[in-house]
């Protein structure tokens, strides 16, 4: 009978999709952070369920040729690189493996091309946002990260992952609160003034935006900080307060406030430019995203004559990027700020081709069919929980020649293929792309293609 605190010696058998290792023991299978396939260990069991169980390293007996020796364990433990424990090279064979698996178990799909997961070169210091939290630890004001599963604050300055000069000013700004007397947030007394740090820095173009998340309107001494900030900063070109006066995990409230330079940011994507606001989506690493974007305007062969529906299509950023070489593109976007983003940045570029509406895909798919719209190519970008059953049936009634299909969650991009292929498509290909660096996330583009009936 296995119980709490436990030692027991165990090998590792394989990765969940959230890189834990597995093991099994006894008809029990156990979940162990920082634990790599191959790997024999001395595990203390934590918690033991009716058949799970979850465990942690005691001592390495035996270790994967594959693991990354020089991580420090600070990027484990608070999520920020939860499998920077493991080679790069094994972290892309690892995505890829994710997406075959779920095709396979879920759509019974194993005889389709799913090429090499597309990696970066240099697989570091590739986020261009931070949003990071502002506590006090032992006395002092610091700037980290939360302890996976909790809301303790591990102090972290180089988060590894994020632009170097994102985290010096992060740096920066967290003396400049120590030096002016600045009182962190405290959720449990629900007092202190500054919430968090938010920084976004363009790729091409270099401009920074810094959001201090703070609970009330009035920061004393505001405008002597802000000169520091600039001088030591000269590309910040955009300084904004944001006011979240609630109890609650939401990093933003609503309330934004521009206190220095514009209320937005400049950057460029497969040669356009975007203008990026506080609150805009837009792909954190932006050299991958533009693979990632590459690919699924490449899978789409477009041509001049052909109409393109983006759905989920956010500022506009994937349309955007191949509007210039089809006839007409519509986007739909529920998030009424994003689709007024979507709206400046095609005139931004003199774009007059795509025209972007606010509302659920679904209805809009409705309203354009009702229209008469037949588009040549539907793309979609969905959110993590994938696509709703309505609108693949209203996507296929429309009955484009391609669906091209961007994913970040390749259990849900699995179970909606599996449904488009009922409905007449037929997944062609797949190429995974990795957004995230030395974390488990995987992005996916997959092409569905129309198969020909007698009544077509």
């Amino acid at each position: 009978m296995l119980e709490k605190n436990d030692i027991i010696n165990v090998s590792i058998v394989d990765l969940t999709h959230e890189g834990k290792g597995v093991a099994k023991i006894n008809g029990l299978v156990f979940f162990v952070d920082n634990a790599l396939p191959g790997e024999i260990i001395n595990m203390r069991i934590l918690k033991v369920k009716k058949n799970i169980g979850y465990g942690k390293v005691e001592s390495y007996v035996k270790k994967s040729e594959f693991r990354n020796e020089d991580l420090d364990s600070d990027y484990l433990r608070s999520g920020i690189a939860d499998l920077g424990h493991l080679a790069y090279s094994e972290q892309l064979k690892f995505k890829r493996k994710q997406v075959v698996d779920n095709l396979y178990k879920t759509a019974k799909i194993s005889d389709v091309e799913i090429t090499e997961t597309l990696g970066m070169e240099t697989p570091y210091a590739y986020r261009n946002k931070a949003a990071v939290p502002v506590r006090r630890v032992n006395g002092l004001l610091e700037t980290g990260f939360f302890r996976k599963g909790s809301h303790d604050l591990m102090p972290i300055e180089d988060f590894l992952i994020q632009d170097k000069e994102i985290d010096r000013l992060v740096v920066f700004v967290r003396d400049l609160l120590r030096r002016f007397d600045i009182k962190p947030y405290d959720e449990k007394e629900q007092t202190g003034l500054i919430r968090n740090i938010m920084v976004r820095r363009g790729h091409y173009s270099g401009q920074i935006m810094l959001v201090l998340v703070t609970t009330r309107p009035k920061v004393f001494r505001i405008e002597q900080m802000i000169e520091k900030i600039v001088e030591a900063f000269p590309a910040v070109t955009s300084i904004i307060q944001n006011i979240n006066d609630q109890n609650t995990n939401a990093i933003l409230g609503r309330e934004f406030k521009t206190l220095y330079g514009s209320d937005t940011i400049k950057d460029s994507m497969l040669g356009n430019d975007y203008e990026i606001s506080a609150q805009s989506f837009y792909q954190v690493n932006t050299i991958m995203a533009e693979k990632l974007y590459q690919t699924a305007i490449d899978f789409s062969d477009l041509s001049p004559e052909d109409t393109v529906i983006d759905a989920y299509s956010g500022i506009g950023t994937i349309g955007l990027s191949f509007a210039k070489q089809v006839k007409q593109v519509y986007g739909v976007e529920v998030i009424e700020a994003a689709v007024e983003d979507a709206k400046k940045n095609a005139a931004l570029n003199g774009i007059e081709n795509a025209s972007y509406v606010a509302d659920s895909a679904e209805n809009a798919m409705a309203e354009w069919s009702k229209a008469g719209i037949k588009p040549d190519v539907i793309l979609v970008d969905p959110p993590r929980k994938g696509l709703t059953e309505s609108f693949i049936k209203a996507s296929a009634a429309m009955a484009p020649a391609k669906i091209t299909y961007v994913s970040c969650n390749p259990a849900t991009m699995a179970r909606d293929i599996a449904l488009y292929q009922e409905l007449g498509y037929k997944l062609t290909k797949v190429q995974p792309v990795d957004l995230f660096p030395q974390t488990h996330h995987v992005e996916a583009v997959s092409l569905l293609v129309k198969e020909q009936s007698n009544e077509d």
